[in-house]
This record gives C-alpha cells, sequence and structure tokens, in this order.
C-alpha cells in the first residue's frame, strides 16, 4: 500500500510538463512539512534558477504557487508521507529533473 503511494506521486510527477516540476521543487524545498533529508537550500537555488530560464511569469513577478492545482496536489500527497516515503519520492525527483 505504502508502495503504491510513491508510485502514484511519481507518476503524478511524470505527467508535469518543466514548470510545474520546478514548481514542486521549490515548494518540496522550501516546506517546513516535507523531512527531506537532502541539501534543500542547494536544490532550492537550482530549481529557482531552472525556473527562471524557462518561466517568464517566475522571473518578473510574485508567484502564488497556490493557484497551480497539480503542483498543490502532489505536495499534499507528499505530506501524508512518511519520511522514507518522502524522500523516495524526494530521489526520484531531484534525479529526474531536466
Amino acid at each position: 500500500m505504502k508502495e503504491s503511494r510513491v508510485e502514484d506521486v511519481i507518476n503524478i510527477i511524470k505527467d508535469m510538463d518543466i514548470k510545474d516540476k520546478l514548481k514542486l521543487g521549490i515548494c518540496l524545498t522550501t516546506s517546513d512539512w516535507a523531512n527531506i533529508l537532502y541539501n534543500k537550500t542547494e536544490m532550492y537555488e537550482k530549481f529557482n534558477t531552472m525556473l527562471k530560464e524557462v518561466d517568464e511569469e517566475y522571473k518578473t513577478t510574485l508567484i502564488n504557487f497556490a493557484k497551480y492545482k497539480l503542483v498543490m496536489f502532489a505536495m499534499t500527497k507528499l505530506m501524508e508521507m512518511e519520511t522514507t516515503e518522502q524522500n523516495k519520492v524526494a530521489l526520484y525527483f531531484f534525479n529526474n529533473i531536466s
């Protein structure tokens, strides 16, 4: 059952476009609710830089991430998980962002 939750979130991430993936990465690395064991600051800087390159709106305005329903849905699924499950998803995510 728990592996299914991890696979479900990974499938959601796979279906996202690059902008939403990067927004999810930013939410994931800035959230106090995510118990990610990886260097959040380093990952945030990487995602922030990449998103500025592909999304003009992100460069010029303050983004309300709550309006991105798929990103928020994935974050809520992640927050429901245990730390080990969150880190499995984060490891997949960090290794497959392009």
